[in-house]
Order: structure tokens, then C-alpha cells, then sequence
């Protein structure tokens, strides 16, 4: 009877824990959605901003947004899915090399943004030259949400079981074709998963932009990767601490965090799309 009275406890505490969680975030999704959508059309995604940032649109902040986040997921990726290949196929037993790899992965997984941040400015910005520009941020962005990526890419390899690798070599293949023909494959859901969280870490960090790429206001596209950008949650950030009207929330700051909220539900539900697809074609 204490068993089953620990393990009903358990169960619905648990419950409960869920049934908070998703009443705050749904309480939040709800008051952001009716005090934003009403300033949503295409002029506000299409047009950039005007008197000082309390008219016009965001599609400068848009852009900018997508470009940082495309070009840290570009940077991030094959640095991950490299280093989570030696880690699982090539790494022999649990060296010290390889426990203090896994250890500085874990560790950086852990760092607060904005020491990220300042490491983009002193490395890229400084001590490279890459200046104020789309470029840093985006490389600072992406040593952010690295070990993200190679963390979920190393267990999904690690999910592939290993009759998979045998039965690859027993008919003649390489290791290295073996890992690009077969385990890559089977383990591709996974790796999607990680870009999927390092794509939506990246689209809602101001603090590793703030020092790096982002600018207050510019009216323009940034025509290379050295030019500065703008981007919604940097944006968001300036309406809200720099408005004249401090205290009171305006309908563009609610429909800046709308757009951000559905750009990066977007993203993830195109990634989900292409991931049920890739699993239902392989039968995995």
C-alpha cells in the first residue's frame, strides 16, 4: 500500500507540474497573441521603422533574424556533427581526453549568454577585426548553441544500434562509409532535434548579439556579412527599456514578440515536417 500511495503521489504530483507549466505558458501565449495580433498586417511585416521606432515595421529586425540564425546553424552544425562523430565512432573508451572534452561541452551548455556575448566582442569583433557586423554575431551565436548541437547529435548517434555498424562492415564497407551511408542516416531525427534547439536558443538570445552585430535602427538590408543588422529580439529589447513611454507596453513590442514567437514555431514545425517525413520514408 505505501508502494502504490508513492507511486500515486508521484504520478500526480507530476501532473500537476505539467498542468502549471502549460497553464503559464498558455496564459502568456494568450495575452501576447490579443495584445499583439491587432497591429499584425503586411505593412508592419514589410515595411521598416519610422518615427523613431513607434511606427512603421519590423522587416528589417525580420531579415536580420533569419540571417543570424541561418548563418549560426551553417557555422554550428558540421563543427557539432564532426565532433560528435569522433566522440561516439571514433573516441576509444573513456580516455582523459575525451572526459574532459564531454566535461567542457556540458560546462559551455551552462554558460550564461551574455558571456558569450562579451567572448564574441573580444574575439571576433577585436581581436579578429570582423567589427559591429552580421558575421560576428552570427559566429558568436553559433559557438553559443554548439554545444547543444553536438550534445543531441552525440546521443542520437549513440541510439543507433550497433548490429547496424556491423552488419554495414561484415558486407565490405569502411568505417567511414559506414558512418556516412548508414549511421548518419539512421540518426538524422536526432540531429535534426539539436538544430532544432540550437535554432530556437539562437533566435531569442539578445545578449550575444548586443555586443556583436546588432544595431539600434537602420533603414537599409545589410548587403554583406560585415554589415551590422537589426533583429526582432534586440529590437523587442530596445522598444521595451528605451520608449519614452517606459511603463507602458506598447502594440508594436506585442506584435515584435508575436512575429518572434511564430518565426521560431515556424522553424520548428518545418524541421518536425521534415523529420516525421525522413522516419516515415526510412521506417525508422
Amino acid at each position: 500500500m505505501k508502494a502504490k500511495f508513492c507511486q500515486a503521489l508521484g504520478i500526480w504530483s507530476s501532473r500537476i507540474a505539467i498542468l502549471i507549466i502549460l497553464a503559464v505558458m498558455g496564459y502568456l501565449l494568450l495575452h501576447i497573441i490579443l495584445n499583439g495580433a491587432g497591429i499584425i498586417s503586411w505593412e508592419f511585416l514589410t515595411q521598416p521603422p519610422t518615427s523613431g521606432m513607434t511606427a512603421g515595421g519590423i522587416f528589417p529586425a525580420i531579415v536580420g533574424t533569419l540571417l543570424l540564425v541561418s548563418l549560426a546553424i551553417v557555422f554550428s552544425l558540421p563543427l557539432g556533427l564532426m565532433s560528435a562523430i569522433y566522440l561516439v565512432e571514433y573516441s576509444t573508451g573513456e580516455s582523459k581526453f575525451v572526459k574532459l572534452v564531454n566535461s567542457a561541452i556540458y560546462n559551455l551548455n551552462g554558460v550564461p549568454s551574455i558571456v558569450f556575448g562579451l567572448f564574441g566582442l573580444a574575439f571576433f569583433v577585436k581581436f579578429l577585426g570582423f567589427g559591429t557586423s552580421l558575421l560576428s554575431a552570427s559566429l558568436t551565436l553559433s559557438v553559443m548553441i554548439l554545444p547543444t548541437v553536438i550534445v543531441t547529435s552525440v546521443e542520437a548517434l549513440k541510439s543507433i544500434p550497433d548490429s547496424f555498424r556491423e552488419a554495414s562492415m561484415a558486407l565490405g564497407a569502411t568505417k567511414w562509409e559506414t558512418i556516412l551511408k548508414v549511421v548518419l542516416p539512421a540518426g538524422f531525427p536526432g540531429i535534426i532535434t539539436g538544430a532544432i534547439l540550437g535554432v530556437g536558443r539562437a533566435a531569442g538570445e539578445t545578449a550575444p548579439i548586443l555586443f556583436t552585430g546588432a544595431v539600434f535602427y537602420t533603414r537599409g538590408l545589410p548587403t554583406s556579412i560585415f554589415d551590422p543588422v537589426m533583429a526582432l529580439p534586440y529590437h523587442l529589447f530596445v522598444l521595451a527599456t528605451e520608449h519614452p513611454n517606459i511603463s507602458k507596453v506598447t502594440p508594436i513590442q506585442y506584435g515584435t514578440a508575436l512575429v518572434l514567437l511564430l518565426l521560431v514555431l515556424s522553424i520548428s514545425l518545418i524541421a518536425a515536417i521534415i523529420r516525421y517525413r525522413y522516419r516515415a520514408r526510412r521506417k525508422w
